[in-house]
């Protein structure tokens, strides 16, 4: 392989549109050394991510496979750009392709690179690094890569993170309920692949829960409460395989749901973030966090006695998960049922962890993510010993 172009990597770029900057400016100097003699590959792709976080994902993974033709190694110095060298193995795709190590790398002293991979790529050419992170996330996408490279991962020469495709594999919506079953303090609903027809028949097991395969942040998922709404779903959905599962009612005595997102360090949990809502589907983003301050300081007060309350809590369940999977770091969507046990939503690598929230509305969340960020930054330095 070629020598790395350098990219600006996509926290900085999440950052500003995250917070509302004008990209305009950006996007002009990207373009203007994206579509120079030769083309800059780094502005290429770095001017794709900024189209997909701002809306424009066919255009901008379009952009993303000129680059990735012209070439798939980058780099992106991070602090000082002195100190260990992190090789992290990614995907082509959207910005839940791969593990976002970026973001978990905030106030890091190294350099990361990032290798764009497809099966049967010769890696005798691969940059000198100190360390690899196994980044391919769980999708139907990254399937053949995943199965490539568990021909590969177990020989790799130097230390590797998450070196488990066949765990990363397990980590899909209907193989994690399976691998789960039965672990003591938690809850997986099973989850089951069908197809058009398949699910035009469906039956029984209502209210049912459906979505796409491969679709994230809701995008597609319902609530059918009968074999009545099915029809009218497959209408609005073009979509050939859909994931269907019981509905779990999860909401408190209140009548809201609470729905975390936890990341697993070394089989360690770390919150990053409390949703409430009125509404079954929850994201962070469509629960009114920002609107409501009792919401907040709800949240608040569950970072703040989380390793004593929740974990403590549930710690026998993470164990189960972290012994599910073996993996060093993934993350989970997840709830309390009524009964206590902790029910999991969805298991994944390449779940969006941050801490971009403005401290303004949200300053208790600064110091528990950078706890998050220095777990995993130290899980690299364990690993090179």
């Amino acid at each position: 392989m070629s020598g790395p172009a350098i990219t600006a990597g996509v926290a900085g770029y999440a950052r500003l549109v995250f917070e509302g900057r004008d990209v305009q400016p950006t996007f002009d100097a990207l373009l203007a050394r994206a579509s120079a003699t030769p083309a800059d590959a780094g502005a290429m792709l770095d001017l794709s991510t900024l189209l997909q976080l701002v809306g424009q994902r066919e255009q901008g993974l379009a952009l993303q496979v000129d680059a990735l033709a012209r070439q798939r190694h980058y780099r992106r110095p991070l602090g000082t750009g002195e100190g260990p060298r992190l090789l992290a193995l990614v995907a082509a795709g959207d910005l839940m392709a791969s593990t976002p190590v970026e973001f978990l790398l905030a106030g890091w002293n190294g350099e990361l690179d990032l290798i764009f991979l497809t099966p049967g790529d010769r890696l005798d050419g691969i940059t000198e690094h100190d360390i690899a992170i196994l980044a391919v996330g769980e999708s139907d996408a990254n399937a053949p890569v995943l199965a490539w490279l568990g021909e590969i991962a177990p020989r790799w020469p130097r230390p590797m993170l998450n070196g488990a495709p066949d765990a990363i594999r397990a980590l899909g919506r209907d193989r994690a309920p399976e691998r789960l079953a039965g672990a003591p303090g938690l809850v997986a609903p099973p989850t089951r692949r069908l197809g058009r027809a398949e699910l035009a028949a469906l039956a029984s097991g209502f209210p049912t829960i459906v979505r796409p395969v491969d679709s994230h942040a809701g995008g597609g998922l319902e609530k059918l409460e009968s074999p009545a709404d099915v029809a009218g779903y497959l209408e609005r959905q073009p979509s050939e395989r859909f994931y269907v599962q019981p509905f779990v009612d999860y909401s408190g005595p209140d009548g809201r749901f609470r729905k975390l997102r936890i990341a697993l360090v070394d089989g360690r949990p770390f919150l990053v973030h409390l949703a409430v809502s009125d509404h079954w589907m929850v994201h962070y983003l469509n629960a009114g966090m920002a609107d409501d301050a009792s919401k907040r300081a709800e949240e608040a007060e569950l970072m703040a006695t989380f390793e004593t309350g929740f974990a403590a809590r549930h710690a026998e369940a993470f164990a189960a998960l972290h012994a599910a999977f073996g993996l060093d770091y993934f993350a989970i969507d997840c709830a309390e049922d009524r009964e206590g046990r902790l029910l999991i939503f969805e298991a994944d690598t390449a779940m969006i962890v941050h801490d971009m929230d403005p401290p303004d509305l949200y300053p208790y969340k600064g110091p528990e993510m950078a706890k998050l960020f220095a777990a995993f930054q130290a899980l690299i330095a364990s690993r090179l010993g």
